[in-house]
């Protein structure tokens, strides 16, 4: 045990600056991920390489289209899966980094080493739609990650706690939002791309569409009333957070109705896809800090 402290104590340590600009790299590559994960999805390259970890018969792929698409997502998925890594391992080099913290960019590596074994399951089901559907909820839930340990290492101790209902209603707003991209995955899986020309769609896309405009509706009643308790509680930051996904649901309305009323374009869904990303990204965050800031779990 001593000579494991005094090997551990050799380690160089990791300043604060240091492990919050990594944060903002996990952050940035997890959100990439998504971007390049749909991108697989929505040019039907689910299936350009056939097996897994390999890509058909050698480790890098054919000078194929499908392939390449593809095989860069799997090496993004590396490079996230280090970036992540990282966070982690600097995060027990830190001086004074709360043990809640430390513990949950502990998690994080996990969480892209579970993509990893999900994404090889989702070749071999050739592509099924519940489970192409969980990889991206998975991918939701690594960013969901990602965005308390950015908000750790920045620290939340400054300011007013927030009253106690903001912090409910912000709390609320996740599931509701995670209501509202679970539908929209629903009415992608039972769209025109589903991965590849050969795949199986899931469900009727017009009962998915009144599905996935119901959970707007929801997600609409619940955003609204929390951004006026951000209001009246004059909680500045978490309600200029807000304005911002604000604008994006209001982009991502408009986007929705022009790639429906033209038979929904690939890269009109790649951009639907990435700013309900953002969206989710912005919800946590605001749920985040006033969790946090509520119960003080901040740097000391």
């Amino acid at each position: 045990m001593e000579a494991g402290a005094t090997r551990a104590s050799r380690l160089p340590a990791v300043s604060l600056g240091v492990f919050r600009r990594l944060t903002y790299a996990a952050l940035a590559a997890l959100l990439l991920i998504v971007v390049s994960g749909a991108t697989v999805r929505l040019t039907a390259s689910g299936l350009g390489c056939e097996n897994w970890p390999r890509c058909g018969e050698t480790f890098l792929p054919e000078q194929d289209f499908h392939a390449l698409v593809e095989f860069g997502n799997r090496v993004v998925g590396v490079v996230v899966g280090l970036v992540t890594l990282l966070v982690a391992g600097a995060a027990w080099r830190v001086e004074r980094l709360p043990r809640w913290l430390v513990w949950t960019a502990t998690v994080l590596p996990f969480t892209v080493l579970s993509q990893g074994v999900l994404g090889g399951i989702t070749v071999v089901f050739e592509l099924h739609p519940l489970i192409v559907m969980a990889h991206f909820l998975l991918s939701l839930a690594a960013i969901a990650v990602a965005v308390l340990v950015v908000l750790g290492a920045l620290g939340l101790s400054d300011g007013e706690r927030p009253a106690p209902g903001a912090a409910v209603l912000g709390l609320a707003a996740v599931p509701s939002a995670l209501v509202l991209v679970v539908t929209g995955t629903l009415v992608t899986a039972a769209g025109p791309h589903s991965g590849g020309e050969e795949i199986a769609r899931f469900g009727n896309v017009l009962d998915a569409v009144h599905v996935h405009i119901g959970a707007t509706a929801v997600f609409g009643i619940t955003y609204l009333v929390l951004v006026v308790a951000l209001a009246a509680g004059r909680l500045r930051t978490e309600l200029a957070l807000a304005g911002g996904v604000l604008a994006l649901l209001l982009a991502q309305m408009a986007i929705g109705e022009v790639q429906w009323r033209n038979e929904l374009p690939w890269g009109l869904v790649l951009v639907h896809v990435g700013v309900a990303t953002l969206v989710w990204t912005g919800v946590v965050a605001i749920a985040g800090r006033l969790a946090l800031r509520s119960r003080r779990l901040s740097l000391p």
